[in-house]
């Protein structure tokens, strides 16, 4: 029996270190999406405060608690429209930075999540990397793997959410250049297929500091198949209906007792024990 829900993923010009106007746009478009039907709405990395900051200082004048003034109007907002928002912003925890995304809904701060891989760029030259293992959050019968900007790159982040049981990754970007986010359309596409989950990729658009941002946000099925795509340069909203069934359904039949595949039934870990080593090639 199906068990479909709505997903939407917003791709945002984002303003640099504007953050009532970031919010206020962030509230707008939630009502929006909430207003056609989406149970998920999906912003980018940083969707508050924007990501091309040029010092440690700057990113801190911009940083917030969480739970704080930002998530308590979001939460807010999900409490009006009984909805989830997964948002990204600069997190001040004591004296410590993160990138952080957060998942918010009706009942409060579900998750928050601290930036595992962080790359010599931008303000993640200033944030700490994330401690906690990756795990899962949760929306009603939705099970909800947080990734952001460069996590992507790294296979094993897509594969221990799936492992965990996830539903749908979402992946929050911040990126820049054409070549850049041609290759990142790829690599969604496979950790979509590889993981036989619901791939929701949400990239910004705009200009920050002289980088361009290409958008291209997209949501994919757990078979590979682009269910909706943005543009390279218009702020939008993109919607996909997603049957959680699919993703859980992991074995893949093409013909009954002749070719049938289970990405996970049929793993080796016992031939992967390098994967965890702290060596480079």
């Amino acid at each position: 029996m199906a068990d479909t829900k709505i997903v939407a993923a917003v791709q945002l010009d984002i303003k640099l270190g504007e953050l009532d106007t970031n919010l206020a746009r962030v509230l707008a478009y939630t009502t929006e999406a909430a207003g056609n039907g989406a149970d998920l709405v999906i912003f980018p990395e940083c969707s508050l405060t924007g990501y091309q900051m040029d010092s440690r200082e700057e990113a801190l004048s911009m940083a917030q608690a969480v739970p704080g003034p930002a998530t308590g109007s979001i939460v807010s907002l999900c409490q009006e429209l009984n909805t989830h928002v997964i948002f990204g912003m600069l997190e001040l925890s004591g004296d410590r930075l993160f990138n952080t995304s957060v998942l918010a809904g009706p009942k409060g701060v579900v998750y928050a999540y601290h930036k595992n891989h962080v790359a010599f760029q931008a303000v993640d030259r200033f944030v700490e990397k994330g401690e906690k293992p990756f795990e899962l959050c949760d929306a009603p019968n939705l099970r909800i793997g947080l990734e952001l900007g460069y996590d992507m790159l790294f296979p094993e982040a897509a594969r221990v959410h799936a492992l965990m049981g996830a539903d749908l990754v979402a992946i929050q970007t911040n990126f820049a250049t054409t070549g850049l986010v041609e290759r990142s359309a790829r690599v969604t596409t496979t950790r979509a297929i590889e993981n036989k989950v619901y791939l929701v990729w949400s990239n910004r658009v705009g200009q920050e500091r002289g980088y361009p941002f290409r958008g291209r946000s997209k949501i994919i099925d757990p078979m590979g198949m682009v269910l909706a795509r943005a543009s390279d340069d218009n702020e939008e909203i993109i919607y996909a209906e997603i049957d959680v069934t699919k993703a859980r359904a992991k074995r893949i039949t093409h013909f009954a007792n002749e070719w049938e595949l289970d990405r996970f039934a049929d793993r080796r870990p016992e031939l992967y024990g390098i994967i965890t080593e702290p060596n480079k090639p």
